[in-house]
């Protein structure tokens, strides 16, 4: 699994997230801490708080995102956290970006076979990504929040 962190104009890192295996081996709030938040996201989110106001890190309903001690760490470092309703449509610009890095990845001569070759063609995926699509999928926002509520919160093209 990887994490990724966008804002209009800027394309931020990837991280490739490690996981121990095993029962238990998964994502959570510990993890989530130590592997993304603790250096990667600080200093991508100070880059961006001294270059324009009114910044907010955005994420989904994840259990590792709403865990207490990960909402403790954000308000302790001082980063504002967009409000995401519970069972809230999740309509981040990231996701675009997501389709579009696996669209990559599925399009190379030769696929990966091997988790290390996978990671390597997702890292080059994410370096191919432009900002200008990146602020094209940010810009449409507006379009995508009018069709989620057109549709009550349902289905949109989206």
């Amino acid at each position: 699994m990887v994490w990724g962190c966008i804002m209009k104009g800027k394309k931020g890192l990837l991280v490739v997230l490690e996981y121990p295996g095993g029962k238990g081996g998964g994502m959570n709030a510990k993890r989530y801490i130590e592997q993304v938040l603790e250096g990667k996201l600080e200093q991508f989110y100070e880059d961006m708080r001294s270059d324009r106001d009114g910044v907010v890190f955005q994420q989904d309903g994840t259990l590792s995102h709403t865990a207490k001690s990960m909402k403790k760490w954000l308000r302790d470092h001082g980063i504002t956290l967009f409000p995401h309703p519970p069972s809230s449509p999740d309509i981040s610009p990231i996701k675009c970006v997501w389709h579009e890095l696996k669209k990559l990845v599925r399009a190379r001569e030769h696929p990966p076979t091997l988790t290390e070759g996978l990671i390597a063609a997702v890292k080059e995926a994410w370096d191919m990504i432009a900002v200008e699509d990146i602020d094209k999928y940010v810009n449409r926002m507006d379009d995508i929040v009018d069709a989620v509520l057109k549709a009550k919160g349902g289905h949109t093209k989206y």
